[in-house]
């Protein structure tokens, strides 16, 4: 039977740290696609646990041939008590200091659950919308994106048709930067504002009527989905950069419409 030898860590060769040749940094090396269990701030109840994919990466100098790869763990680990803005800038801390890196970069994407109230029955239900948090070392602010599921009608079938317009349920994706927290909610509601109708988890047939008639009063493009959701943007003081993009799924057509609004706010204020 073969003897099994324990070895002390300072004995064990480090591969990693070993010389490169090759003369070529690399620009992001770590670890991607991470599902870990995550604590986020939720307006109504203080925080909500949910499970996120997360990505970390650091900058590798040309003489390294690798980097430690368990470090990234360690450090998320860390932190496992709740992710927010403030612990996010201590991760990418972390991670400079332990990887001597020059930038850092951190991903989450996540789940968001939202409780939601059916327009006539008053039915609660959870609805999900999936958000994503993502910071840099070398970045002065982090970027929220919230993806929100709405509804759209056309105008243009509605005007053109003895009665009746086709629809679209469409993803509106907001990404903003800002100086000041943003709750998740207000962005929610800001894009569902934007739309023709908002979109629920449990509808009775009072509700569907509802939200049928109402879409058809509200009938919007897809241009006019980002736009609307520009202009509310625009309005909000601590919003520094914006980013708003729809992708509506057509009913009649075998393709998606889609437009997209960019603008940075720093160059007014």
């Amino acid at each position: 039977m073969k003897k099994v030898v324990f070895m002390k860590k300072d004995d064990l060769r480090d591969i990693q740290s070993e010389h490169d040749n090759r003369n070529l940094p690399i620009n992001k090396v770590g670890v991607k696609d991470i599902s870990y269990p995550v604590v986020v701030l939720d307006r109504a109840d203080g925080v909500q646990h949910t499970v996120a994919r997360v990505n970390m990466y650091v900058d590798l100098p040309h003489q390294f041939r690798g980097t430690h790869m368990s470090r990234f763990i360690e450090i998320l680990n860390r932190h496992r008590d709740g992710i927010s803005t403030a612990k996010i800038k201590k991760i990418l801390k972390d991670m400079l200091a332990e990887l001597d890196a020059t930038q850092a970069h951190f991903e989450i994407v996540f789940p968001y659950f939202v409780t939601k109230e059916a327009p006539v029955s008053r039915e609660q239900a959870k609805m999900e919308y999936t958000c994503a948090l993502s910071a840099s070392s070398n970045e002065d602010y982090y970027t929220l994106e919230v993806k929100v599921p709405v509804l759209s009608l056309c105008p243009c079938s509605k005007e053109i048709s003895a009665y009746g317009a086709h629809n679209q349920r469409s993803i509106l994706s907001v990404k903003i930067r800002a100086e000041e927290k943003v709750w998740i909610e207000d962005i929610i509601a800001l894009a569902e504002r934007s739309a023709s109708s908002d979109i629920y988890s449990i509808l009775k047939r009072e509700d569907e009527k509802f939200i049928t008639e109402k879409s058809y009063d509200n009938p919007v493009f897809v241009e006019d989905i980002v736009r609307n959701a520009a202009v509310e943007l625009q309005k909000l003081s601590s919003v520094l950069w914006f980013s708003v993009e729809s992708e509506n799924m057509e009913s009649i057509h075998n393709h998606s419409a889609y437009a997209q609004i960019e603008m940075d706010l720093r160059t007014e204020k």
